[in-house]
């Protein structure tokens, strides 16, 4: 008779190892002029939403993360990770040109600076519930605000434009009010730091140098340590002039593929030159130069066109508030007189490279202001242009008629034709051989996209996802990190916009 043997116990998985939480010097450090210890609101039967594993590969983050519910329960405001002490900050800051005293984070809190593989980075929640500088606001997201936050961070960088990121989205039926009832949300941002021109601003007000020379000496040792062997004045100056570059660079790279923010206050301007705080932003379908995305911005302060401008104003705030710590006023200008310079050559350069051009000739400034009036008077759609232009240019190398799809975007043809001459008489300048052609044009192709996170993609994404169904978030994500490929499976993502879309508002709740 065989010998009964006794089954063998279930293998028991292995523990989770732990999550690689280096955390280093955070806003605690500073002291409590400068945050608050604050411990998230807990979000009803919290649930994953988008997850983005290209940043959580980045951080260093193992590929299980998202099956670990201490995770989601952190992410959500419903934990705590090992080690992290959230803290909300207090900041001031100019809205709409308008001193407006104390804000904060109302509805953030940074988790800690963590050292990752990408460096020193700040981890923080969006609608994460109540802080003492929440004011009149609840401190919750919505489903809708935070879906738009994600997929445009995630798609300012695959564009490669400084950018808060992105790691996840977390949902729950839990009840917000907006305009409407919305379900909750928190996002979970990701930064080298959230620092804002407005933190300056603040202790300037109340004319604190001490905190001011503290904040700046903790910024700088974070990101900007080679600084800190120059005199106090001297490292004051040489980071503002350093933001006004990083502010130029930034605001020519947003002209270039058509985008606005919307809401350009002091305190939504990074320390770091980052585009930070997405709420009424957009990519722009048909160009307008005076576009106003924000429907609560009635006086068109953020018009697409004044952008530039805004943020040398915004520049000025900064420059007052670091005054006390400056060598004199003579830096400021200095500086401020750096960010115009800077600006006019980075968007000439941006706009060289969108049309192919190597060294800036004569002519070539009036070339593309001609080509920006008529995208202008035809409001032709700013993306699709650009993008059948690029292709054209490479086609024309072995085609007659490559540049047809571009003309069928003018109404006005004449104008346009005249343009055209011009045009490919310039790209005859650098080379009149096929393969010079196709070069140039395979060049634009990597500089202008052929996707942009246009409002009614992002709209179309929200309806599903309220919906339950997360795919096409996912799908977006996806694309949006490799906006110049050409993604076949999605080419009605890269149309013009439907007739609907001009309908969709956007404004401060978004």
């Amino acid at each position: 008779m065989a010998t009964m043997r006794s089954p063998l116990p279930a293998a028991v998985p292995p523990a989770h190892a732990p999550l690689p939480l280096n955390w280093c010097s955070g806003y605690a450090d500073l002291g409590p002029v400068f945050s608050v210890p604050v411990h998230p609101t807990p979000l009803r039967a919290p649930h994953w939403v988008a997850c983005n594993d290209a940043l959580r590969a980045d951080l260093g983050w193992p590929g299980d993360v998202w099956d670990r519910p201490e995770v989601l329960a952190a992410l959500a405001g419903n934990g705590v990770l090992p080690g992290s002490e959230p803290q909300a900050t207090v900041y001031s800051g100019h809205q709409f040109g308008i001193w407006a005293g104390q804000l904060g984070d109302g509805r953030a809190l940074s988790l800690g600076t963590l050292v990752t593989p990408l460096g020193v980075q700040e981890l923080q929640l969006k609608g994460a519930g109540l802080t003492p500088y929440s004011r009149m606001g609840d401190g919750r997201a919505v489903l809708r605000s935070s879906i738009r936050e994600y997929l445009c961070s995630e798609a300012m960088w695959g564009l490669g434009i400084p950018t808060t990121r992105a790691l996840c989205v977390v949902g729950s039926p839990t009840p917000v009010r907006r305009e409407t009832v919305e379900t909750a949300a928190v996002v979970t941002r990701v930064a080298p730091s959230f620092v804002r021109f407005g933190h300056f601003e603040h202790f300037a007000q109340d004319d604190d140098r001490e905190a001011l020379q503290q904040l700046l000496a903790h910024l700088l040792q974070g990101h900007y340590p080679h600084l800190l062997e120059l005199s106090e004045p001297e490292r004051a100056s040489a980071w503002l002039h350093d933001i006004g570059q990083r502010t130029a660079a930034l605001m020519a790279q947003w002209q270039a593929v058509g985008f606005c923010h919307g809401v350009m206050n002091t305190d939504n301007m990074s320390a770091l030159g980052l585009t930070l705080d997405y709420g009424p932003f957009q990519f722009m379908d048909g160009f307008d130069a005076h576009h106003i995305c924000n429907h609560s911005d009635t006086q068109g302060r953020y018009a697409f066109a004044r952008q530039p401008a805004v943020a040398h104003w915004n520049l000025q705030c900064l420059a007052r508030a670091l005054l006390v710590l400056l060598p004199g006023s003579q830096a400021a200008i200095d500086a401020l007189d750096a960010f115009k310079v800077h600006f006019t050559q980075a968007l000439t350069a941006q706009l060289h490279a969108k049309l192919g051009l190597d060294a800036v000739l004569a002519g070539d400034a009036d070339l593309q202001q001609d080509l920006l009036q008529h995208l202008h008077r035809e409001r032709v759609d700013w993306t699709v242009f650009w993008r059948r232009l690029s292709v054209a240019v490479r086609e024309s190398a072995h085609l007659t008629h490559a540049f047809e799809p571009v003309q069928d975007l003018f109404v006005d043809r004449a104008p346009w034709q005249a343009w055209l001459d011009r045009y490919q008489q310039r790209l005859d300048e650098q080379g009149r051989e096929a393969q010079a052609r196709q070069t140039t044009g395979e060049r634009m192709l990597r500089t202008n996209p052929k996707f942009v996170l246009r409002n009614h993609l992002a709209e179309l994404a929200i309806r599903e996802a309220r919906a339950g169904r997360f795919q096409m978030v996912a799908d977006l994500l996806a694309v949006l990190h490799q906006p110049f490929a050409e993604h076949s499976a999605h080419e009605d993502w890269a149309g013009l916009a439907p007739e609907w879309a001009s309908s969709l508002h956007i404004s401060c709740s978004s």
